[in-house]
């Protein structure tokens, strides 16, 4: 196998070492502190000193090398975890900014999805927005900061007008089909009314009953009237209150043995997140960390016995002061 580089940035400062030692070793500019008589074997004190520097430029070579950190890749160690997987489906549309939350709807859901994540960093969690249309904002993944970096991102108007339930729901379901895992769970924030799509609500949740999935269907809003910004700046119009299909998804977390929650305050979400903790995690392989045979400290080791032996042939046989 080829050899990898860990690091390569300190072989610069290997470089500048060498330059430095060098600079020591030969005392072109330092006065002397040693007089030998006219008679000392000159020759004989210029071969060793010629030896040491080979030998010590030798030693920088291999710590320089060293430095670069190579390594020799041996394979991957697979690993495994316990997870559920999880898919948030959050509704888009333009009922969704209704001000009887603080902000809105949106920000409020958008806002709790993040929450969910951070309170299960074993678990799988993919993100479905959709209005009119529907879009994988985020494939399951363990990834809690992706999570945190995505949702905030999600704007309101991109995918049309209506409410399409029942094709956010299948696309969730479909998606979770081809999981290993034995909790698999969609998670339906909404505030209206499906009008839009190919497949019902209910449709789509006996495709989610026949796979064994869970489906946690959230409705928001209060009971009163709420306000949501008017196509005129600075003003707003009147929703009709309760316009959540409180049947329908009612009907939806039946069929798939999950709960239906009236989000009428910010909390509602929370007491999804009590329920999926009790649920027992399968577990899977994750893809593994590649194992890697070092071999820095081998060419650090040679590289210091060279260098000592430098040292000691300068201190022994040419006796420079020190």
């Amino acid at each position: 196998m080829e050899i990898e580089y860990n690091s390569t940035k300190w072989f610069i400062a290997g470089i500048a070492g060498l330059l430095i030692w060098i600079y020591y070793f030969f005392p072109l500019l330092k006065n002397k502190e040693l007089f030998l008589p006219s008679n000392a074997k000159k020759g004989f004190r210029l071969f060793f000193r010629i030896l040491a520097c080979a030998v010590g430029v030798v030693g920088w070579v291999y710590v320089t090398y060293s430095l670069t950190l190579p390594r020799i890749p041996m394979g991957k160690a697979e690993s495994k975890i316990e997870v559920n997987d999880i898919f948030m489906v959050m509704d888009c549309s333009r009922s969704m900014l209704a001000d009887d939350f603080e902000p809105n709807r949106f920000e409020v859901a958008k806002q709790k999805i993040i929450e969910f994540a951070e309170l299960r960093p074993k678990d799988r969690i993919g993100i479905i927005t959709f209005a009119e249309k529907i879009f994988t904002l985020l494939p399951l993944s363990t990834d809690i900061e992706l999570v945190k970096r995505v949702v905030p991102e999600i704007n309101m108007g991109i995918l049309g007008n209506g409410t399409n339930i029942g094709d956010a729901l299948g696309v969730a379901v479909a998606r979770l089909t081809s999981s290993p895992t034995k909790n698999k769970v969609v998670i339906l924030l909404t505030d209206g009314v499906s009008n839009v799509g190919n497949l019902t609500p209910l449709q789509a949740a006996e495709e989610a009953r026949a796979q064994g999935i869970k489906v946690y269907t959230i409705g928001i809003g209060t009971d009163g009237n709420a306000r949501i910004p008017s196509f005129r700046p600075g003003q707003f119009q009147n929703i009709p209150g309760g316009s959540i299909d409180v049947p329908t998804l009612t009907e939806i977390a039946k069929m798939t043995n999950g709960k239906f929650y009236y989000a009428k305050d910010d909390t509602s979400l929370e007491q999804v997140l009590s329920d999926i903790n009790n649920l027992e995690r399968t577990e899977i392989k994750k893809s593994g960390v590649v194992l890697y045979k070092e071999l820095y400290y081998k060419y650090l080791l040679i590289g210091f016995i060279l260098l000592l032996t430098s040292e000691m042939f300068r201190r022994v046989f040419i006796r420079d002061a020190v």
